[in-house]
């Protein structure tokens, strides 16, 4: 069974560095009157989602033989206003570039994505609604 390990460090006031097990890190703190220095933990969570699933279309769009130039999501998260704030509602709008990409092809690979691959979306799923939505570009 795969198994991941990362470190979260405490560098002083509420920021931290995240390493993952291949020593890359990432500064992480809040977005307080003090801190504007890393990323929120909630926009990680955001971020892995859009990572996850970009990185699976992108491998879906090639195996498919599509001429894929450019990949752009953004991810939009609604909490909830009482604490854990967790999300109930998440958004990705993915931005497709490329040489004759088929809708059918792009919304397939974006559905193989978030429904049976990446492993964030079946973990976030289980508690918030996820949408999606996409726009083609002929390059």
């Amino acid at each position: 069974m795969p198994q991941s390990t990362v470190t979260v460090k405490w560098t002083g006031d509420l920021q931290f560095v995240g390493t993952d097990s291949g020593k890359h890190s990432v500064v992480i703190s809040s977005h307080d009157e003090k801190n504007h220095t890393g990323v929120r933990p909630s926009d990680m969570l955001l971020l892995a989602l859009g990572a996850c699933s970009a990185y699976d279309v992108v491998t879906i769009l090639e195996k498919k033989r599509m001429d894929l130039v450019g990949l752009k999501v953004v991810v939009t998260g609604e909490q909830e206003p009482d604490p854990p704030r967790t999300f109930r509602r998440i958004h990705l709008n993915y931005m497709v570039n490329g040489r004759q990409l088929t809708d059918a092809g792009v919304r397939q690979a974006i559905e193989l994505s978030l429904g049976k691959y990446c492993s964030v979306a079946a973990t976030v799923s289980g508690r918030a609604e996820i949408t999606h939505s996409f726009t083609l570009e002929e390059n």
